[in-house]
């Protein structure tokens, strides 16, 4: 593991404090460079040189200049580094290899199941991601930070799932410990949702300051954002919205050991579950959607009211978070409009006019991808934070 607490040249220097104004990849003169931060030209440019020489910042068009020689602008190089980012499912593993823009390399999904264990999986996750690294071309050392997404609790502070309910073997397991072992840059790992958010974020919002992120698959959850960052609040469980009571489902058992949870009423194996109290021969969330998708009245009937159910619980986070945007994602938001218009008729129909005056409820533009690239955005803020940045050049 890199030591980021002795001094680098960039620590010493504050080059990476000059770089958190780079980040944003707009283009700038070592002279604007000095306004911004109210250095001396001189010590601006000793710190762009130190940046230069990480391949961090790259010279780009020169600016207009009034006169003489025009003076070089600096960026962001999303290509002077790559971040490792994986999203493991229940069932599904997503691996990706990106720049430092999110922008995506190489990428492999594979059926792998969670319940294998994290040695199996997270030994799988390591050597698909040196594949990818390798048939880039790209040197080991261009790894800068991995990002993992994983379905259940995680204690961010550790890296370590927590009493995680479908992931046997994992609870307290040291994930970034063990990922280390093998490829030594920071390990970053959150919820499934959590990151899901900051993919939704930068694909389709990226400056909206607060958005909901609703995941609705086998469980259901949220992640949160506001004012621009992700919210995982006291204990990292911040957004578990899977587990609030649903007044219509009062005497539905929930796994949790309570009753009428709002996942034991509108998960993907919920609907499932009414439908074929019904009659309906359907057995899984996925068999529900291709009978949307076939037009079956129950069905559709069915997934309308597991969104207003889903409406009841977001419109007291309407109350209390005020988001801009309500993204739907999961398994189940492959049902379309029909989830979701179910929760609009709820939250816009008894939430105050004020918090849904410009409130957009909308199907998950990053679909299938927000969690990936959210694992990737995970990594990439990390890398390139002060912390990182120093880390880089210790390295």
């Amino acid at each position: 593991m890199v030591d980021i607490s002795r001094g680098s040249a960039l620590g010493s220097s504050g080059a990476s404090e000059l770089f958190q104004l780079l980040r944003d990849g707009v283009p700038r003169t070592r002279a604007a460079l000095a306004q911004s931060t109210g250095l001396a030209r001189s010590t601006v440019a000793a710190r762009v040189d130190e940046l230069m020489r990480l391949g961090l910042v790259t010279p780009v068009a020169d600016a207009a200049s009034t006169g003489g020689r025009p003076p070089s602008q600096f960026a962001l190089n999303p290509a002077a580094r790559i971040v490792l980012a994986a999203d493991l499912g229940a069932s599904r593993a997503h691996i990706a290899v990106t720049d430092l823009a999110g922008s995506v390399l190489a990428e492999r999904s594979e059926r792998k199941d969670i319940a294998l264990g994290p040695e199996a999986v997270l030994g799988w996750m390591v050597d698909v991601g040196l594949a990818l690294i390798d048939e880039l071309g790209r040197d080991r050392h261009d790894l800068a930070a991995i990002g993992i997404g994983v379905p259940g609790p995680v204690e961010h502070s550790t890296g370590r799932p927590v009493n995680p309910p479908i992931m046997p073997g994992w609870d307290r397991f040291d994930v970034p410990g063990w990922v280390q072992q093998h490829l030594e840059v920071p390990v970053l790992v959150d919820n499934d949702v959590n990151i899901m958010a900051l993919g939704e974020r930068a694909v389709a919002w990226p400056s909206v300051e607060h958005l909901v992120f609703v995941k609705v698959a086998t469980g259901i959850g949220s992640g949160i954002i506001s004012g621009g960052l992700l919210q995982r609040g006291a204990q990292g469980i911040a957004g578990d919205i899977g587990h609030v009571r649903v007044a219509r489902g009062a005497d539905v058992p929930c796994h949790c050991g309570n009753r009428g949870c709002l996942e034991a009423l509108a998960s993907g194996p919920a609907i499932a579950r009414s439908l074929r109290e019904q009659g309906v021969d359907v057995q899984t969330g996925g068999d529900v959607v291709e009978l949307v998708k076939r037009g079956d009245l129950d069905a559709i009937q069915a997934v309308r009211q597991a969104g207003r159910d889903i409406g009841e619980v977001l419109t007291a986070c309407v109350s209390l978070i005020n988001p801009s945007v309500i993204a739907i994602g999961g398994s189940m938001a492959r049902a379309g409009e029909h989830l979701i218009a179910g929760v609009r008729e709820i939250v816009y129909t008894r939430s105050m006019p004020l918090a849904t005056e410009h409130l957009s409820i909308v199907q998950s533009a990053a679909a299938g991808n927000a969690a990936v690239l959210g694992a990737s955005m995970l990594a990439i803020h990390h890398a390139l934070s002060p912390e990182g940045i120093d880390a880089l050049a210790a390295r």
